[in-house]
Parts: C-alpha cells; structure tokens; sequence
C-alpha cells in the first residue's frame, strides 16, 4: 500500500470529525435547554446564604476564558474545598461572545458549590455576545447589595455609554449606606507599571473621560476595593485607601512568570475589615520545566474553548495540511496515458447499456444520433441495449429495447416523457444484460439511474453532452435565469464529474465542459450520419415530392428543427420576410419538424403573409427525411442550442449548403466561404447571406461540392468505429486503476 492511502484516509477521518463537532455545536446551540437570567437565580441564593451573616468571604477570578484544563479541573475543585461563600468573574469568563462559548461557560460555573457573579467584559462583548450575556445573565451593569457591603459591576466595554453610567453610579453611591464598596470594570483603570507582551492601550479602561470621572466618584465614596481583568497577569496597587487589583489568572494565557501565573483572589469581609489574598497555583516543576508548561498553556489558550473546539481545530489544521500537502508535493499529469493499450476490448464484442430521457418514435436530434450509433455499433458484432421512455406508438417487438413506463408526459405534442425510474424491471433487465460500460444521454433522471447502475455493476460510465441545457429554461419549473445562468451548468458539471468520462460532438463544446470545471476525460466524437444513404436518392423520388408540395421551378430552401422556442424559428421567419422584399428570385422555405409551437408559428406565417414563401410541412417519418434533404438548393438553421447541429451535416450530405448564426455546435461544421456561411444573430446580415446563395448559382453549386466532401467524413461506420476505440480506453483505464 502506498503512502497515499492511509494520507487519504485521514483526510476523511478528520473531515468526519469537523462535520461531526460543527453538527454537535449546532446541536448545542438549539437543542438544549435554554437558560435565561441566570444572575437573578445567583443573587437569590447569595441572598438566602448571607443575608443573616456580617462576615463573608469570596473569590474573584480573571480571564476564566472557557478554561477546561486549568479553572474546570484545577481551580474548581480548591474552590468547592474552601470556605470560600461565591465567586466573582472580572471579566473574560469566555474567550469570545458566541454561543457555545456561552454554553460551555455556564457548563463549567454548574461545577461549582457556590453562587457566583459575573462581569461583563471585553471577552462577552465579542462576536455579538452583548446581547447572549444580557439574555443568558443579566444587565450589563448592576448593584447587588450584600448585608453590609454592596458590588457594583460596571460595563467597560464601551456598550453602555459612559456617561450614563456615570449618572447611575453617582446616584447610587450617594443613596448608598454600604460599610464596604467593592467595584468590578473589566478593564483596568490604573496602568499596572509592567511589561507585557502584546500590550495595548485598549487594555485599559477607555475612553480618558470615564476613567479620570470614575476615580473621581471612587476617591469621593471610600470605594475599598476595585476588580479589574482583561490582563493576564497579578497587580496590587493602593491610591487614596483604595486597592486597585487586576486578576488574570484563571486560564487565560498566562506564562508561569513572577507576575503571569494562575491564583485567585480571596477577599474576606468582617464589620470592623475586610483583607485580600492572592491563592497562586504552582505546578512544583523545575524552573525549565516550568516555563515550557508556561509557553504550551499560552499557545493552548490562543485557541482552547473547551475540549471539543480544541479538536476541531486540529482537525480543521489537519485537512487544510493534507490538501496543501496533495498540492504541492503529489505529481499531476494533466495529459493522457499514452501507455494504455485498449487493443483487447478492440477486438471482441462489447456490450453497451444506453440510458437516455428520449427516443424513437420520438423524432429529435438525440433519439436519431442514439439509433445511429446503436445501428453502427452492431454492424461492428458489438450488442446494444436502450433504456428509453415508452410511447403510445412505439414497436411493438423491439429488440434490445427496454421502456420505462412514462410518468408523464410535458408539451403541447406530449414528446417529453417522465419515466418511471423507480420499477425495479429496470435495473434487473440491466444486471441480466451484464454490460460492458454504460452509455449516457441525459445529466438527469433516467441518466441518473444508468450512472448508479454503473457504480452498483463497476462498469465504466460515459455521457454525451448532446444540448445546452441553458436553453431549455421555459420547460422547466424555476425561475428561468435561475436554472439557466446557474443550475443547468451546475448539473453538467456535476454530473459529467461523476463519470469516467464525456463525449462531446465539437471542440467548442469541449471548452464549455472545461470552462465550467469539468475534470473528468473529455473526447470530441461528431454523431455520425448515413451518408451513403444520401446519395441514394432517385431523380423520379425529388421530383415526385416537388410535385406533391406544389413547388415548380424556384429555389427551395430546407430547415430541419423542432418548433419550439429555443430553436429560434421566429428569426428565420422575419429574416424570410425581410429577404422576399430584397429579391425577385422565386424561393420556398419548407420548415421540417414538429413541436409545440406549430400553431403559434403558422398564425405569425399567416399574418405576414407570407404562406406562399413559408410551409410549416410538419414532422416528416425519418425514412422520407433523405428525399426532403434532396429537394433543396439551400440549407438554413437559426438555433443557437446545438452542441453539434446534426441536421447540418445531413444537409452536406445531401450537398446543401448551409447558411446558420454563429454559436457552439454550428462553428465546427460550416466552414465559413468553404460549405456555407455563419453570421452574428441579425437579420440583416443573415438574410444577406442567404440572397447572396440565392442570385449567384456558380456560388451555390461551389459550395455545394464542398459540403459533400465535407460531410463524407462523419458516417456512421466510422463514428461507430470511433466510438468503441473510446469504449475500449475506458475499460483500459478501468482495469488500470
């Protein structure tokens, strides 16, 4: 086994992890029970224990910062062990104001056997804590009075403006009758004269204003003692009879120094004093030692919110590591194996499933390529079967044709049908047929079950991106810029990804399948044509058919599409319309196919008046279509959504030149001055076009010659022959890898 797999493997295994703690925090955060106003409860409790006491004691802390490893499992218990009455956070009793940080806090404060109060500080101000502290805790400032002494928490986060809390404070200071006024800020309000790493002015208490009215009001009142955080580290400094202590040593990142190290503060409170002491923790290590653990826990606290986010970002770390591992250090080889030999797959016949979403009766461009290919690949001893929707005028003996029942069928003609994916006749007629590879006409539904069926058999799959799906927004049920800038292309993408490999009929079509991020194999293989049978077409048959549309001696200009909309028949028609006021040379323009739009097509015909130069002729069998191509002198095509334009290269079969709007598909095949013309999407240009073919005969029978050369390359023996080479590479690949 190579060093790749088990790379590989722990790549997934820390994914999984990543998913599994940002599925349980979101499980933390919605499906446990809530707590609201947690101070109202602690103040209840304080007040049941003290109220008939004149001596207490309590415990403030700092920079609790969700700590697990050092407040949860060292400081807690020493805590529960003392005589101490409640505890008072400073202020960073989280390391940030989201909500499992909340969560977790209140987790670890639940060990304690005390009540406890906390500050609102710079910590629970973040990421939008204001507003999780007031809901979970309580105000942002508050007085608790306790027997003979009062705690007012001050917000020093810059939330609540200063000035009003000024105003509060005074009035309450006046009022007030306290024996002893101990105050927390959160911030600090004396510089502690210490070098810090990392020391910033927002350390402090801010802004100027508030800090110089605050000492004011606490020189004035005999304030005994003022709390602060925010630092990590231990200061005592005394002005005007008033201790100033700040206290960071719950967690936070202390670095095991002289004046960085983890303790508490014990205050105790009697009627006559009250005195202060620092609980220092030592880790009874030797100096060295000390410091190491000193420098761990400070990278520790840079990112430890509990255990499990702890986790998270190792394995966050870890995926971001392999891939950028797997960038920069795996070979890539972006060309083709050129050492894969698919010459034994060549030589014996295969065996190929076809999924497709349409087929014959049906007459479109994908059921007529499919059955082409299906006739080619069996003139080559190879043994095909097509999984197709069912119709109501279908053979009723076909061979190597199984139909999924129709759900439904869309369109005015009812020529889309929804099959029945579901019925398990499919997939065991597919197992029983034992393919070879699978073949894939559709990215979606009947696509979609030949694509699982070829996972579930481990056989190759292919798909052939036979149209742009942009185009056909109006049949689906979305908003039409919706599926067609964004979801159509994501579902090729998407699906084309999943398979061993794409057919595409033109380069243009293989440089959207990359542009939009296709990485799957791609082959150009043009759909073949019968090109023989072409040629094959008898003098007395054109002229019989001549004679039965009623057209003598003019010019006859042939179209072969689908009348629907995204085939683009209304531009042909005022360019029609355009052209006849340009000319006097006598032309008909027969429109072959049928669809949903005939009728609106023929009323826009009719009040143009131009019937007696535009004949919607209908949907023609395909064993008549040869003799229709044979009928004309011209070929015109408007549609955009081609990825090939197989009606054109039936047309140069036919020995029609071609005059078509320039998109994917149609560029590969005309040629331009050499088998046709192709123009931008006006009329004027187009149309122009078409008089020049139409007034100058040498020109039209030139290309002509050209057109047949042209299309003498892409029959159908040889597209079959093209097709099993690819078959063959895949399965190469296949039992490669």
């Amino acid at each position: 086994m190579t060093f790749r797999h088990p790379l590989k493997a722990l790549f997934y295994l820390n994914l999984l992890i990543v998913t599994l703690l940002i599925g349980y925090k979101i499980y933390l955060n919605f499906s446990q029970t809530d707590f609201k106003a947690v101070h109202t409860d602690q103040v209840e409790q304080l007040h049941q224990q003290l109220d008939d006491r004149e001596s207490f004691s309590f415990a403030v802390v700092g920079n609790i910062n969700n700590s697990v490893g050092f407040f949860e499992r060292k400081m807690i218990p020493r805590l529960n062990e003392s005589d101490i009455d409640f505890l008072v956070s400073a202020g960073n009793a989280v390391s940030g104001g989201g909500e499992d940080k909340y969560r977790a806090i209140y987790g670890t404060l639940s060990h304690l056997d005390m009540p406890y109060l906390l500050t609102f500080g710079q910590h629970e101000y973040e990421d939008f804590g204001s507003f999780r502290f007031y809901e979970h805790f309580g105000p942002h400032f508050f007085s608790v009075r306790i027997d003979n002494s009062r705690l007012i928490f001050l917000d020093s986060t810059g939330k609540t403006p200063w000035k009003w809390q000024l105003r509060w404070l005074k009035d309450l200071l006046q009022q007030s009758d306290a024996r002893h006024l101990f105050m927390f800020t959160g911030h600090p309000l004396l510089n502690t004269g210490q070098e810090l790493m990392f020391e910033d002015r927002d350390d402090y208490l801010q802004p100027e204003e508030f800090r110089t009215g605050l000492l004011e009001l606490i020189n004035e009142h005999n304030v005994d003692a003022v709390f602060s955080a925010n630092l990590s580290l231990f200061s005592r400094q005394e002005r005007n009879d008033t201790l100033f202590i700040t206290t960071g040593g719950a967690g936070g990142l202390v670095l095991n120094t002289d004046t960085s190290f983890y303790h508490y503060v014990r205050v105790s409170v009697s009627p006559e004093a009250l005195s202060t002491e620092v609980v220092r923790f030592n880790s009874n290590q030797n100096p060295v030692l000390e410091r190491l653990e000193g420098l761990w826990f400070f990278v520790y606290s840079l990112f430890y919110v509990g255990y499990l986010n702890f986790i998270l970002l190792v394995s966050v770390l870890t995926v971001i590591g392999i891939k950028l591992y797997n960038l920069v250090f795996t070979s890539r080889d972006y060309y083709p194996d050129y050492d894969l030999d698919p010459t034994p797959w060549l030589e014996e016949p295969l065996r190929v499933a076809m999924f497709t979403n349409n087929y014959l009766p049906f007459i479109g461009g994908v059921p007529i390529s499919i059955d082409r290919l299906r006739r080619g690949l069996e003139k080559l001893r190879n043994r095909v079967l097509v999984i197709a929707p069912t119709y109501q005028d279908q053979e009723k003996d076909e061979q190597d044709v199984v139909r999924a029942p129709s759900l439904l069928a869309m369109g005015k003609k009812r020529e889309f049908r929804l099959a029945n994916i579901f019925v398990s006749r499919l997939r065991r007629e597919v197992r029983d047929f034992r393919p070879d590879i699978i073949h894939l006409h559709h990215p979606f539904w009947l696509g979609s079950l030949g694509l699982f069926m070829a996972r579930r058999l481990k056989v190759p799959a292919i798909y052939t991106y036979h149209t742009r799906l942009e185009h056909y927004a109006h049949f689906v049920p979305l908003p039409g810029m919706l599926f067609r800038n964004l979801i159509s292309h994501a579902l090729i993408k998407h699906f084309a990804n999943k398979c061993d490999g794409v057919i595409v009929p033109t380069y243009s079509g293989e440089e959207y399948l990359r542009m939009i991020g296709v990485k799957s194999p791609v082959f150009v293989q043009p759909t073949g044509i019968d090109y023989n049978r072409f040629r094959a077409v008898s003098e007395d048959a054109v002229r019989g058919l001549r004679q039965s549309l009623g057209i003598g001696d003019e010019c006859v200009f042939i179209s072969v599409s689908r009348l629907s909309n995204e085939k683009n028949i209304d531009f042909m028609i005022d360019a029609i319309d355009m052209l006849r006021r340009q000319t006097s040379q006598p032309f008909r323009f027969l429109i072959i196919g049928g669809g949903h739009e005939q009728d609106r097509l023929q009323a826009r015909i009719d009040s143009l008046d131009l019937q007696d130069h535009i004949m919607l002729t209908g949907p023609v069998p395909p064993d008549e279509m040869v003799t229709y191509y044979r009928l004309g002198d011209l070929f015109l095509f408007a549609s955009k959504s081609e990825t090939q334009g197989m009606v054109i290269l039936e047309a140069m079969a036919a020995g029609l030149p071609v005059v078509a709007v320039r998109s994917s598909g149609i560029d590969d095949v005309v040629r331009q001055g050499y088998n046709g013309f192709k123009t931008p999407e006006k009329r004027d240009q187009w149309s122009e076009r078409v008089k020049a073919l139409l007034e100058d005969e040498p020109l039209r029978k030139e290309l002509s010659a050209h057109a047949l050369e042209f299309a003498r390359d892409y029959s159908i023996e040889q597209c079959a022959r093209d097709m099993k080479f690819i078959y063959a590479t895949l399965l190469a690949e296949k039992e490669r890898s």
